[in-house]
């Protein structure tokens, strides 16, 4: 039964079944509906199969997502908060098409084979279902695939009424009347740049199957700050995006006019859910801690505005990429960020224009390393790593020729690696992060890397603001060019990061946490491999600033004794023995 206020309607559709020309429908509705309002007007046909499939009546946001794509040009991009419903609703778009006109042509293409395919049996599952679409369904003489499909009352022709491919699979010799572009941009092809690249590429071929005329809609949610999605309006795409929050004003002027009228125009308080229907304030709240600042602002803000040099420091261009020797390295080199030194061929996650780049002159001479440290960051009992960091110093630079995660935290496992990689790189000294179980993971390591390795270990408390701590330790280091890593670092780190889902992996990458680092609050939602490499660099900086004063006090005493032996041999006639005269009030 309708609630109070709303209408029931009938709706006589077209029903090829058992020789009966219509079917009734019963459709609750707050406005009266027909069957030409339901074939003229999107959102209509959306609240239709919404009611069939059981789900809650459409959100505003998804009514103004609705209009968008029913009205929008014929290059369009629809950029939603995940969770919004967007491959559903151009689902039922697609159905909605095939309604109006069997003739249309509709390719849908997603980063994976699956995922196109996904869409497609969705499609054709909503034809079979829904009583106003049953006379689309193929018949015996047509493609009936679940990733390739004709329509009922279709022209025979080359090419299906919906066909299903992944980014990288047969595009050539498709044609379409429509293309969907659905979640084509995921973490496992555009972490790189090389990837990026690659993507930007592969996308142009869309323009070659479609017919004059056509429509291109991409759906999508940003994966990196260096998005393909960006590039679009540059394509001559229009750009529509809906935040899950209500953004700041600083924030509308950022998305450059591509912010839904509904958005802007909502009254609502900054921060505040623009669909709670979908997730409440306590609900964002809680993925926001989930995914970090800087994932949350991607994946639901839809903001890629992450170039701000004050507000993310650290970047990979000052550091100097070398091989790394085990015994001796270098004394001196020089940096230089020139395209002959740019090293194109390991995996890079930084942000867009950051590069990594070889050093442009090696000293001939060598010394061997003043000390070797491995710093360990524990996992707890969560979804965190164990980071691990080693690094080396010789004449003021500081080396690190390994460093990453491990999936482990106080299993003979994990201990036992950590005391092989203590052992491979012959470290003079552990430290541990004390934060954890007050000493236990000390406890649990030092037999496990007496028996490997014995070593002094260390455990080292800290009470700063983790993400201010990091930046400061190594934002200094950076700057000055004194960090030294071995490129197998980071391809070592590519690879073993890649064994978590697809979701996580990128952001476990130490090169990624150490590039998406602000002084934020929670900031990353990973960060235990930087924050091992940030406390082996703060050993060796500590180390640094204990010797440069210990030099500056020798400095100073020298000066003293020297004016102080020239005044006695003014006064007496010759300076008594340094020895006996100073004794050791001056550290002598």
């Amino acid at each position: 039964m309708p609630r109070l206020g709303e209408t029931l309607v009938t709706v006589r559709v077209p029903n090829d079944q058992a020789g009966k020309p219509y079917a009734s429908v019963i459709i609750v509705s707050t406005k009266k509906t027909s069957a030409s309002r339901i074939k003229s007007d999107f959102r209509a046909f959306l609240w239709l199969v919404w009611k069939h499939i059981n789900l809650p009546e459409p959100t505003p946001v998804q009514i103004d997502i609705a209009s968008y794509i029913q009205h929008g040009p014929k290059r369009c991009m629809v950029q939603a908060f995940r969770g919004v419903g967007k491959s559903y609703i151009t689902s039922a778009f697609v159905c909605w098409t095939l309604l109006r006109n069997p003739e249309e042509k509709i390719l849908v293409v997603s980063a994976s084979k699956d995922r196109a395919d996904a869409f497609s049996i969705f499609t054709q599952r909503l034809i079979n279902d829904i009583p106003i679409l049953q006379h689309l369904r193929p018949r015996d003489d047509q493609r009936n695939s679940k990733i390739s499909f004709d329509v009922g009352p279709a022209e025979p022709s080359h090419s299906p009424s919906v066909k299903s491919v992944g980014i990288s699979g047969q595009l050539t010799g498709a044609r379409s009347t429509l293309c969907v572009v659905d979640d084509v941009e995921v973490p496992s092809n555009s972490a790189t740049q090389l990837m990026r690249d690659k993507l930007s590429e592969l996308v142009k071929e869309f323009d070659a199957v479609l017919t004059p005329g056509g429509r291109i809609i991409y759906l999508g949610t940003p994966q990196t700050e260096d998005s393909l999605y960006n590039r679009l309006p540059e394509r001559g795409y229009d750009l529509r995006v809906w935040p899950a929050q209500k953004p700041s004003a600083a924030l509308t002027e950022a998305y450059g006019g591509t912010l839904a009228p509904y958005i802007r125009e909502l009254e609502a308080p900054v921060g505040q859910s623009v669909d709670p229907k979908r997730f409440d304030d306590d609900d964002l709240a809680e993925r926001m801690a989930s995914y970090g600042k800087a994932g949350f602002q991607l994946q639901f803000m839809l903001s890629t505005q992450m170039s701000d040099v004050e507000r993310y420091p650290l970047k990979v261009r000052d550091i100097i990429f070398l091989p790394l020797d085990g015994e001796t390295a270098p004394m001196s080199m020089t940096w230089g960020p020139y395209e002959d030194r740019m090293l194109n061929d390991i995996p890079n996650v930084a942000m867009r224009g950051d590069k990594m780049y070889g050093p442009m002159a090696v000293s001939p001479t060598t010394g061997e390393y003043t000390g070797s440290v491995l710093a360990i960051d524990p996992s707890g009992r969560g979804a965190d790593e164990t980071g691990f960091a080693v690094c080396r110093m010789l004449n003021g630079y500081l080396f690190v020729p390994e460093a990453g995660g491990l999936p482990g935290g106080y299993d003979e496992d994990t201990l036992g690696m950590l005391a092989e990689i203590a052992a491979r790189n012959k470290v003079n000294k552990v430290l541990v992060e004390a934060n954890f179980g007050d000493g236990m993971y000390t406890s649990l390591l030092r037999p496990v890397l007496n028996k490997r390795h014995p070593v002094m270990i260390d455990e080292v408390r800290h009470s700063q603001q983790k993400e201010r701590r990091i930046i400061d330790t190594l934002e200094p280091v950076l700057m000055r060019h004194k960090l030294v890593m071995d490129p197998r670092v980071v391809e070592q780190d590519y690879r073993s990061a890649n064994k978590y889902e697809q979701h996580s992996r990128v952001s476990k990458m130490l090169i990624y946490q150490l590039t998406r680092l602000t002084y934020d609050k929670f900031s990353l939602r990973h960060d235990d491999r930087l924050d091992a490499l940030a406390m082996a660099v703060g050993y060796w900086t500590d180390q640094m600033a204990v010797d440069e004063q210990r030099g500056i006090t020798e400095q100073h005493n020298e000066a003293l004794q020297q004016e102080l032996d020239r005044f006695l041999e003014l006064t007496v006639g010759s300076a008594p023995n340094r020895k006996n005269w100073m004794g050791s009030s001056l550290g002598r």
